[in-house]
């Protein structure tokens, strides 16, 4: 039977006071049971506790209070462990699709520098290489390692790099169509003609030698 509070206005006396006295009174009749911790009516403590305790228990893992009949099936799909399908670990339910999102090694991710999917756990190895490729920058013409990109996109002011590379570093199927062999100095042509003319003088006081001992 519920219970019917009657609010009487004296006069003299505010109809809000009346009001706030009549919840003050509701509120203070107010009993917690034991069994689910839930704030009753006293006046139905008595019937909800009997009500409660027979149909009503708490879930080891969550606390929260969940029908008997219904316990199993809670606990299965809620807090039973599940393999990843993906990389069979074992884990809570309620956790596996953080699990999948964002801790998985076999999570598909993307590269950095290519967008190429791939399982996560083979992310660093191949970003180690895939990060060493180079592209031809279209402002400054130079080559950039792909991890460095940004990085250069940012500075890079278009102008050609100052430090011209030795055309000794330069293969020869690297040269351009048409362009001229490169000449030894001056020096060096000097440096050749005397040692050949050393090299015949040499040659020549020898065949001489021999031509005389044989005399």
């Amino acid at each position: 039977m519920s219970k019917v509070t009657c609010v009487i206005f004296v006069r003299g006396i505010s109809p809000f006071l009346c009001v706030s006295m009549a919840v003050a009174s509701s509120e203070e009749a107010q009993s917690i049971c034991s069994h689910c911790d839930r704030a009753i009516p006293s006046s139905n403590i008595d019937l909800h506790f009997a009500h409660c305790s027979r149909n009503l228990e708490r879930c080891k893992v969550c606390g929260d209070m969940i029908p008997r009949r219904h316990a199993e099936e809670h606990y299965l799909n809620t807090h039973a462990p599940v393999a990843c399908s993906l990389c069979s670990e074992t884990m809570q339910r309620e956790i596996l699709a953080v699990h999948k999102g964002e801790n998985c090694p076999q999570r598909i991710v993307t590269c950095d520098f290519c967008e190429f999917p791939l399982p996560a756990i083979d992310l660093a190895e191949h970003q180690e290489v895939c990060g060493n490729r180079t592209e031809l920058c279209a402002l400054c013409n130079r080559y950039i390692r792909l991890r460095e990109r940004y990085n250069h996109e940012i500075r890079c002011n278009g102008a050609p790099d100052d430090v011209v590379e030795s055309s000794r570093d330069v293969r020869p199927a690297e040269r351009e169509p048409g362009a001229p062999r490169r000449q030894p100095p001056p020096n060096e042509f000097s440096r050749r003609r005397i040692i050949f003319t050393i090299a015949i003088t040499g040659i020549a006081v020898l065949i001489g030698s021999l031509f005389l001992q044989r005399k």
